[in-house]
């Protein structure tokens, strides 16, 4: 199967399966089908599929990763021991784990073709991921807490591993404690990676985007958090900050020129 092929085996499963969309006709530009695609995945409850589903999905994923291009940790350069700063797509750096910024539910986000973090590196690890948290989550038998971390499978995407944690939604004004749970976030996913003899972590900023956390602030409180933490000895050698926008970038810029 090439991927045009890969892509409408996928749609048709997927609508065959949700009866609610079965009247729904595949899109003929590949724009239309991957955005259809990417919605489905992204509304489906946690189920198990097929092999065969999942070996076609597996594939196309693959490709479409290799297409948009994989960074290589190996080819960055530090800003300072032990830390960087890297603009672009996380779900494309090749590292030993990246961060999710989770809600508390930790099976992703079901809003179709939202453009947050934790919709992307679903929709790109593919539907394993959203099963292995779902069971997860039964096991725990409660929603996460804000401020610790979960550790799963990366599936298809090109780093080993991923760390999922809630970070704190600021409703209004932001106090201390939402100061210290977004501290704990990151010290939580750099604990747990730690403790799976993990080397490299790759955070995406937590809690900035639909959480509302300012920016600034923000970055503030996770580059003190890495700094500190790495004075450890632990296996954590290496902490990615990634972002996406320029201003994003700007601002860990000049923190990070702050010592």
């Amino acid at each position: 199967m090439n991927q045009s092929e890969r892509r409408r085996y996928l749609i048709q499963k997927l609508l065959n399966e949700q009866k609610e969309y079965s009247n729904y006709s595949i899109p003929e530009d590949s724009q239309g089908q991957k955005d259809l695609l990417r919605g489905l995945l992204n509304v489906r409850a946690p189920k198990v599929l097929s092999r065969e589903f999942l070996k076609i999905q597996d594939e196309y994923l693959k490709e479409e990763t290799e297409k948009k291009g994989i960074t290589e940790l190996a080819d960055l350069t530090p800003v300072e021991q032990g830390i960087y700063l890297w603009q672009g797509d996380i779900t494309t750096l090749r590292c030993d784990a990246i961060v999710n910024a989770a809600n508390s539910g930790m099976t992703g986000c079901y809003a179709p073709n939202h453009k947050c973090i934790d919709n992307c590196i679903h929709t790109f690890a593919g539907a394993q991921l959203r099963y292995e948290c779902a069971q997860m989550m039964k096991a725990q038998g409660h929603e996460e807490p804000t401020g610790q971390a979960k550790i799963t499978a990366a599936y298809n995407l090109p780093c080993r591993y991923i760390l999922h944690t809630v970070g704190p939604i600021i409703y209004g004004r932001v106090t201390e404690k939402d100061c210290e749970l977004l501290a704990e976030s990151y010290r939580s996913c750099l604990e747990l990676a730690a403790q799976n003899h993990l080397e490299s972590v790759a955070f995406c900023c937590i809690s900035t985007g639909e959480f509302h956390f300012p920016k600034e602030r923000a970055a503030e409180i996770a580059v003190r958090t890495v700094r500190e933490f790495l004075q450890k000895e632990t296996s954590v050698k290496k902490v990615i900050f990634n972002v996406f926008k320029d201003y994003d970038r700007e601002i860990y810029e000049h923190t990070l020129a702050e010592k």
